[in-house]
């Protein structure tokens, strides 16, 4: 049977090289710093990895894609380029994805069924996709979002890697400079405002591997970096990376003017809230209801869209005169139709509630 298996395999692996030969080729470093060179344009393809299959949607290269993970088709919520695609569904499996299989030898069998001509994948060292190539004898672009739960120019440069490759630089070109616009509008918009003037705000709710409550937060939080906000979690002592569970006596000490919570972990932070009800009295954030909800934006790495939708609503809690012209759930459709190719607020708002609304648990 392996025998078989493999002699399968090889021959389309041979179709494949046959079918492509002719075609035009191109040479990129990918963001492993590994050359390759791939037939440009190509009419099939697969992505794994964290967030791989969004950069396709980005690209609007969906319709190339011939698997998807076991991984997107289990858990589609908060991931707008899904809900935007639902045919994406009814593609075959290339493997299980998740962070289990993060930089660990994917399923070649189930990536050699599906015939790619390009393999896009993230998070894989250089010496693991070289092996994985050879395998195959398929194309292996290693492409990044940089650093998890933040924002890295590396996936700008992702974008343009695989732009080239797919015959989509133009499509990539308009992406990055719609991502630099919006930050350079939410810059101007809070350019000025002395740091006396910014509220001290606070997210909390922040998935990290799993749902976490009101304790789990982001030092390096997105929408806080392009907002200019003063989050307070930059105080926290003895911190490592960006991600930290604060103690709730710190939190009581940060004692936030505004906190968001992160709609992934809205259901914890509500039975908490019901069940230690003392504490959150205590924070004047709760106490003067400025307790607001945020779209997650971190579902198998960023969703850059929803992190860009976040950071408007918030500038319009924050500094409302600044942001009088903006509408968030206008500007969310607005920013989702033009990433993911369809306007997915509803659908957003259905699983996690309406963006900016207080947080329904308030008494």
């Amino acid at each position: 049977m392996k025998l078989f298996r493999w002699t399968a395999w090889l021959f389309i692996a041979l179709v494949s090289v046959w079918g492509t030969a002719a075609a035009d080729t191109v040479t990129v470093t990918d963001m492993a710093g590994r050359t390759v060179t791939a037939p440009q344009g190509p009419d099939r393809i697969v992505a794994v990895g964290p967030g791989a299959l969004r950069l396709m949607v980005y690209l609007e290269a969906q319709d190339k894609v011939t698997a998807v993970e076991e991984m997107e088709k289990l858990n589609p919520t908060g991931r707008p380029y899904w809900i935007a695609h639902p045919e994406l569904a009814r593609l075959p499996r290339c493997g299980p994805g998740g962070p289990s299989a993060i930089n660990k030898k994917p399923d070649l069998e189930a990536l050699m069924a599906s015939t790619p001509q390009v393999i896009f994948v993230t998070y894989m060292d250089a010496e693991l996709a070289d092996a994985v190539e050879k395998a195959l004898a398929i194309p292996v672009v290693v492409l990044s979002y940089g650093a998890f739960a933040t924002f890295d120019e590396a996936v700008l440069d992702s974008l343009r890697i695989a732009g080239r490759i797919l015959k989509r630089e133009e499509r990539a070109k308009a992406v990055v400079d719609a991502v630099l616009a919006m930050r350079e509008d939410l810059r101007q918009r809070v350019d000025g405002i002395p740091e006396e003037g910014k509220p001290g705000v606070y997210v909390g709710g922040i998935g990290y591997r799993g749902a976490h409550g009101i304790e789990s937060t982001e030092i390096s939080y997105i929408p806080f970096v392009w907002t200019a906000a003063r989050n307070l979690a930059e105080e926290v002592p003895a911190r490592i990376g960006s991600h930290v569970f604060v103690d709730r006596e710190v939190l009581l000490g940060l004692d936030p003017d505004v906190v968001f919570v992160d709609g992934g972990g809205l259901a914890l932070v509500a039975d908490d809230y019901r069940g230690n009800p003392g504490f959150y009295a205590a924070l004047k954030a709760f106490q003067n209801r400025r307790v607001h909800v945020l779209l997650p934006f971190n579902s198998y790495t960023t969703n850059i869209d929803t992190a860009l939708v976040d950071a408007y609503a918030i500038g319009r809690i924050l500094y409302p005169e600044r942001f009088a012209d903006v509408d968030p759930e206008v500007k969310a459709d607005e920013i989702y139709s033009f990433f993911v190719g369809r306007p997915v607020y509803r659908e957003m708002a259905r699983d996690f509630g309406p963006i900016g609304r207080t947080a329904p648990f308030l008494k």
